[in-house]
């Protein structure tokens, strides 16, 4: 847009403006205008300013600073005069208002005039966008924080309940500068609500000590340690580990539960760490004056004390890791007395608080918790309601649900969209959301969605019914091609299409379930509209988002409406599609099961056009999407997430261990999740030669994986390894003591490597994925979990390196690839996202028609990773 036609448009709309009784949307495109050109002179501006060294400090130009207080102005004039109708596009001015804060708020003249006019706007209007609000609320610069904090204690008077779960992940950030900002503000609320303050910090926290048990904390904790030292030769990192443990150990037993563990295990764990003390002693006692003999001897006694630890750490794992096999239920007076006590609070049931300032209190906790069994083994806990009702959730322990809760807000902007648009708001176009309220960074509560069951455990029931088998299409492919892992791409489209030719029933199992559970033939063409409908709209919004990793366990279906609910949002972006084992190729899940469940029109019926109807909506309301993208991708709280994304864990993780191999001992290594020094070191005294049995012994198991019992595969394996290379040993007399010493310590290597053998193997067989066990048969669910604990590991390991959560993310890096996301967004939301495109949009039809072909090309489903189930 030229100077003078922006200078055009600008005179039209200040003119707009003018009359007094001027509504919504002359504002709304006056301020839209201003703030769009402030950012484009912001943009040249700091590109000039990198080219020119004489002006790296220099002040912004006046002209930005006019357009982004006109535009200051203008939002507050609309958000004031938006109704219910516009409430998408009031949003969109929210969000860009809080980037006028958070972009230009420490110039002078925009910090009053925001003074001034944040006053102005209704209070309630900010619980819309109050997670942005509190993402923020450890900015330093004062201008901004005079803004950011007043509005929040504000909001805190009127309505305290709204900040209550949200503050309480704050405050166990370990960001102090966040910590701190968020201690203040709970400390404001206590002046006039201390009773419900005390309530909500003694919840949230009880919450997190029946999620996370003590077993479960040092099971994991000893796993990945294990791991640090025997894969990954990382002894800073197995430390920083260890320490955490037995940090969280020092602390009193509150509960019986913990009383018990430490009875059972605290001898064991005490001595471990004893051993431990005295090897960080030993080898950091570092005198020149020593001899090499005695050096070597000094390591020698200070390994000797590492592998007397793990002796005793291995005693405390393997009765921990029996106890969470036979735990299916937990009692509250056991693991939490407090919340088992806890009668009538003024807290209120999470996602029940509404803008009116209605909510449903907690009356008491049901006594019974049950653990889900599966990987994570969440927790069904329930909830009684001043209203009588009963709320039940899904407590989740270690995982970040952060990212989730904001894709609800992001759905939640597309209903409104979508009830809005003259197109669909009779087509009864909605995405199903339920609550979702972070308890930390590694915590939260998951609304449980009655009436819903996975596509997984759908067709799994209805093949048991069937006697058909679970994996049978998995079956037939491997009887065609046993290494189908192996084959060229055009070979694995053979065997795919081959073996869903000969799957008895052809792939109608969904639309079998369909027609088995419906009444009469009403109810089931109503369930099958709504089905198709929503997984329609979902399949352009999740296209929209990059959201991948849509396997039949995170496709809910609810049971009596038919429509499609999606969990699990941690691969947005398109970060599956940059992975490097298994990268998915296709936009979102449309294989043959869903679309025969469509019938007899399939794809060319109401799926398709309800597909043309969202994605035309999208694409006429980019502007309020890109406004809310932009507040998600920059997002102090999640946008570590973005950071070198291209680079998949499984990749980092090869990169990390040639480097390993090539490296000596005195490379600087990878940064630790805690942020110390994850190399050898000073604290790194790795036996000589140890490095080269563990590459050994993984090279010589490496072409034994086959059809043997999951549960001893592992063990066997090391154990011929462990016998073979004591036995491949130099036997040559020598003088001294050095070989037999050599000797001693492969010997007590091959011990500690078989330790670490059986507890992966005994986690595997505890955390195994039941949907992959069941598709495979078995064969590959040790695999497929040792993939996802070390993925889970490396993704730790990586935020730890990027400052995630330390706060020091790299800007540069995280703007490049926040613009990058962006950009990407909007070629989406513009119809330039296809390579051939050359800057000619596709019209909506084009655009839907070549997601589809994308979506159901064999080429494109027969790469995926078999628990993705490309075949259903």
């Amino acid at each position: 847009m030229s100077p003078q036609f922006q200078l055009d448009v600008l005179t039209s709309l200040k003119r707009a403006t003018q009359p007094d009784d001027c509504g919504y949307k002359a504002w709304h495109g006056w301020s839209l205008l201003n703030f769009r050109i402030a950012l484009q002179l912001n943009d040249r501006h700091h590109l000039s300013s990198q080219a020119d060294a004489q002006r790296p400090g220099a002040s912004f130009d006046k002209s930005i600073r006019n357009h982004v207080v006109a535009a200051v102005r203008g939002f507050v004039n609309a958000i004031n005069l938006g109704t219910i109708k516009q409430s998408a596009s009031v949003q969109q001015d929210l969000l860009n208002l809080l980037t006028c804060l958070f972009k230009f708020g420490s110039l002078q003249d925009v910090a009053v005039v925001l003074n001034e006019c944040v006053s102005s706007v209704a209070i309630e209007a900010w619980l819309g966008v109050l997670p942005q609000l509190l993402a923020r609320i450890h900015i330093k610069e004062p201008a901004i924080r005079s803004v950011l904090h007043p509005l929040l204690t504000r909001l805190g008077e009127k309505h305290p309940q709204a900040l209550m779960y949200q503050l309480s992940v704050l405050l166990k950030s370990p960001v102090v500068e966040r910590r701190t900002a968020a201690e203040s503000l709970m400390n404001s609320l206590k002046s006039h609500s201390s009773e419900l303050v005390e309530e909500s910090l003694m919840v949230s926290s009880e919450l997190i000590r029946v999620a996370i048990l003590w077993s479960e904390t040092w099971h994991a904790g000893l796993e990945n340690a294990s791991a640090f030292f025997y894969v990954e030769n990382n002894i800073a990192a197995m430390l920083d580990q260890l320490h955490s443990l037995h940090g969280e150990f020092e602390k009193e037993p509150e509960t019986s539960m913990e009383r018990d563990f430490a009875e059972a295990h605290g001898g064991n764990i005490r001595q471990a760490y004893d051993c431990i003390k005295k090897y960080i002693q030993q080898s950091s006692n570092d005198d020149e004056n020593l001899s090499p003999e005695q050096k070597d001897s000094r390591r020698e006694e200070a390994e000797t004390f590492l592998h007397k630890a793990w002796d005793s750490y291995y005693v405390v794992f393997r009765p921990i890791n029996q106890d969470l096999k036979s735990m299916s239920l937990l009692r509250l007076p056991e693991c939490s007395p407090a919340l088992s006590r806890a009668r009538n609070l003024e807290l209120g049931v999470p996602g029940s608080y509404r803008v009116d300032g209605s909510y449903v209190r907690i009356q008491k906790f049901v006594q019974r918790v049950s653990i889900i069994n599966s990987k994570q083994r969440p927790r069904k806990v329930t909830l009684r309601g001043s209203d009588g009702k009963h709320y039940v959730f899904l407590l989740k322990g270690h995982e970040d649900l952060r990212q989730d809760e904001r894709v609800m807000q992001l759905f939640g902007l597309v209903n409104a969209l979508l009830v809005r648009d003259p197109q669909t708001k009779n087509q009864d176009l909605m995405i199903k959301r339920y609550t979702i309220s972070p308890l930390s960074h590694n915590c939260g509560l998951v609304g449980w969605v009655p009436h819903c069951d996975t596509m997984h455990a759908l067709i799994r029931d209805y093949r048991e019914a069937k006697k058909v088998p679970m994996n049978i299409e998995n079956r037939e492919m491997m009887k065609t091609a046993p290494d189908y892992d192996l084959l060229t791409g055009m070979q694995k489209v053979e065997v795919f299409t081959d073996a869903l030719q000969k799957t008895p029933g052809k792939g109608d199992d969904l639309a079998d379930i369909f027609w088995l559970k419906s009444t009469n033939s009403e109810e089931w063409l109503e369930r099958r509209t709504k089905y198709t409908r929503s997984l329609a709209v979902m399949s352009m919004v999740g296209y929209i988002l990059g959201l991948g990793d849509r396997h039949p366990s995170n496709l809910m279906i609810d049971k009596l409406s038919g429509r499609v609910l999606h969990i699990d949002f941690g691969d947005c972006f398109e970060i599956a599609m940059v992975r490097d084992k298994y990268p998915e190729r296709v936009p979102f899940r449309l294989t043959r099961m869903l679309v025969k469940a469509m019938e007899v029109s399939g794809i060319e019926g109401t799926y398709r056009s309800t597909c043309e109807r969202t994605m035309n909506l999208l694409r006429s309301s980019r502007d309020t999407l890109v406004a809310m993208l932009e507040a998600f991708v920059h997002d102090p709280l999640i946008s570590w997430r973005l950071v070198n994304l291209s680079k998949s864990a499984e990749n980092l993780s090869n990169e990390m261990e040639r480097e390993g191999r090539k490296e000596s001992s005195a490379q600087p290594p990878v940064q630790s999740e805690s942020g110390a020094s994850a190399g050898r070191g000073s604290a790194g005294l790795l036996v000589t030669g140890r490095q080269q049995f563990l590459h050994e012994s993984i090279a010589e198991g490496g072409d034994e994986e086959g059809d043997d019992d999951e549960n001893n595969h592992s063990r066997g394996k090391v154990e011929q390894n462990h016998h073979n290379l004591l036995h491949r040993l130099p036997s040559v007399p020598r003088s001294g003591s050095a070989q037999p010493t050599s000797r001693d310590r492969l010997a007590r290597s091959a011990q500690s490597m078989q330790r670490h053998a059986e507890i992966q193997t005994m986690a595997a067989n505890i955390s195994t994925n039941s949907r992959i066990a069941s598709i495979t048969g078995g064969a590959s669910a040790r695999v497929a979990t040792e993939t996802s604990i070390a993925r889970s590991r490396m993704e730790r390991s990586l935020m730890g390196v990027m400052g995630g959560e330390n706060g020091v993310v790299h800007e540069e890096a995280l703007n490049v690839k926040a613009l990058q996301v962006i950009r990407r967004v909007e070629d989406k939301l513009s119809g330039t996202d296809f390579p051939d495109c050359e800057g000619e949009p596709l019209d909506v039809s084009d655009q839907v028609q070549r997601l589809i072909v994308q979506a159901t090309s064999s080429e494109n489903l027969c790469q995926l990773f078999i628990g993705w189930c490309a075949f259903w």
